[in-house]
């Protein structure tokens, strides 16, 4: 076994970045920091990021 590989980090980049540049392009685009995308990749603490982020006022809409 030993330890990892080049190509082990480089695929758990990869898991890491990915979604975290989909999300941060999302939640651009609903008004908020592309900042958020973080919390996206931190276990636990993304269920809360999306509870607040799918509950909230989001900027780039006027009141109704």
């Amino acid at each position: 076994m030993g330890s990892f590989s080049i190509w082990h980090w480089l695929i758990i980049l990869i898991i890491l970045v990915l979604p975290a540049w989909f999300f941060s392009r999302v939640v651009s685009k609903a008004g908020f920091s592309g900042w958020w995308a973080l919390l996206g990749v931190l276990p636990l603490i993304n269920l809360v990021a999306l509870w607040i982020f799918a509950f909230a006022k989001w900027p780039c809409y006027p009141e109704r």
